[in-house]
């Protein structure tokens, strides 16, 4: 552990942020790093708690207290190869994972956790500044090929886990650039794109080669990949979007958020108008924005119209508001319900809970109003939370962009779904287990919210790794990657 009595010494302190008014000039990153010297302070509050709860709450298992010993004692390459032992990309997670580390951090029971998250991210970040992070290269060839389809972070972990095993792997995306989400769903303001393309560069030199504008089952047909490659890694992401089925949908202005954000991101990357939006324009400008769903792809929405110059956001959740506090003891170390308020809605936006949409308005097909009415939520006979509409409870709201961030469904059915024919769940997404990740076809293997369902970052980090761990063992008959 660190310093003793570091945690009864030390306060909390964290990375600031540039003043709302600022940031919101620029599609740049906003937050202010700690100096090394305070990071090390920070570290030092990690306390001998016996069981490291944050482990628990850390999906890629990083070995949090092992490195924040190691920063306390000003042995940062020791640290980052800690971080990196189980985490490919801690320069992604330390910017946009919501932290369930801290959550599950013991000193978390009076509110003032550990910052975990960003001293990983300090780590990183200077292991990239001093020249200490370098290709890792497979001391020996295996002979075996493997495409990985889907370049988000399951796609990009697995494909680096797999390469540096010895596998010659490709890694194919239908997009025009690598990332996934990572590249057109995150907002530059949250996580420059410049990162994806430093990490591209290490994962190029240990060999893998990338295949952008390559849709597999589409113009790549799956069957010549199983002819030429020895396994398959499906890493497509959830990204069938939940619509809003109210009458009006049709109305020029309500648009799915992915769509949305996908456009202002090629925007930053320097696409021109036409390529960036071959469906026409999506701008906030001037308008009056209404944002539906309350997660991070909704908040991402908020930022970027009020970048885009938007007249007034209004987001609105079905559910009722979470309470300012959760109950440590009914809660802890697992993550809690409860209020949060995040980057961009601190910038500007009214919030309103237990809405339901009922219908869209507009005139000569433009939308102009959203129809709501307000709900209580209550338990039916068979103990399930429903919905109840409040009587007199209608209300209208002026509208000229509605953004559908109302989570996924799950994988698109269409295309490489069709083409691989393979076992899906009750929930639509692909069959595989957590053990071998391999679906009803033997050689194909899926990981990341393709299997799972729509999640975390970190999540999708985990499973690339160990999706590549058995499809290792699955090539060579064992696997010294770790899970």
């Amino acid at each position: 552990m660190g310093k003793l009595t570091g945690f009864l010494e030390i306060e909390r302190r964290d990375r600031s942020y540039d003043k709302p008014e600022a940031r919101k000039q620029s599609w740049k990153e906003f937050t202010k790093p700690l100096p090394f010297p305070e990071v090390t302070r920070q570290a030092a509050r990690c306390m001998d708690c016996g069981i490291p709860f944050c482990h628990q709450g850390c999906p890629v298992n990083n070995l949090i207290p092992d490195w924040n010993n190691l920063v306390y004692r000003d042995q940062w390459k020791a640290a980052l190869e800690a971080l990196h032992s189980t985490n490919n990309f801690p320069e992604f997670t330390g910017r946009i994972c919501p932290a369930p580390c801290e959550a599950s951090c013991t000193l978390n029971i009076e509110d003032n956790p550990v910052t975990i998250k960003t001293i990983e991210c300090e780590i990183v970040d200077r292991g990239w500044e001093e020249g200490w992070i370098h290709p890792f290269l497979a001391p020996r060839k295996s002979g075996k090929r493997v495409a990985v389809i889907g370049s988000g972070p399951a796609g990009m972990a697995c494909a680096q886990q797999l390469a540096r095993a010895g596998h010659g792997v490709t890694l194919f995306e239908k997009s025009d650039r690598i990332g996934g989400l990572l590249r057109y769903g995150i907002p530059d303001f949250k996580m420059e794109k410049r990162l994806i393309d430093r990490r591209m560069r290490q994962m190029e030199a240990e060999g893998v080669e990338f295949r952008p504008g390559t849709e597999v089952g589409v113009n790549l047909s799956l069957l010549s990949l199983m002819e030429t490659y020895d396994a398959i890694v499906m890493s497509c992401g959830a990204e069938a979007p939940r619509d809003l089925e109210v009458p009006g949908r049709e109305l020029s202005g309500i648009h799915f958020a992915m769509d949305y954000l996908t456009q202002q991101n090629k925007r930053v990357a320097g696409d021109d108008e036409t390529r960036a939006a071959p469906r026409g324009t999506i701008s906030a400008k001037d308008k009056h924005v209404i944002v539906i769903g309350g997660g991070d792809t909704g908040s991402d929405c908020i930022g970027t119209a009020n970048r885009q110059g938007a007249a007034s956001i209004t987001q609105l959740e079905i559910l009722p508001m979470p309470p300012e506090k959760e109950n440590k003891g009914l809660t802890w170390p697992d993550w809690p319900l409860k209020l949060r308020t995040s980057s961009s809605q601190e910038e500007g936006c009214d919030r309103d809970w237990a809405v339901l949409t009922k219908k869209a308005r507009g005139v000569d097909g433009k939308l102009a109003a959203l129809e709501c009415v307000r709900v209580d939520w209550a338990k039916d006979s068979s103990g399930r939370f429903q919905t109840k509409e409040i009587e007199g409870s209608r209300f209208e709201l002026k509208a000229d962009l509605v953004l559908l961030a109302m989570g996924f469904v799950g994988p698109n059915r269409r295309g490489l779904l069709e083409e691989a024919d393979v076992a899906l769940d009750a929930r639509g997404n692909v069959e595989a287990n957590t053990i071998d990740y391999r679906t009803s076809n033997p050689k194909i293997f899926s990981c990341g919210d393709m299997r799972r369902g729509q999640s975390l970052v970190v999540w999708a980090i985990r499973e690339g790794r160990q999706a590549a761990r058995a499809a290792d063992e699955f090539l060579t008959g064992s696997t010294t990657l770790p899970r």
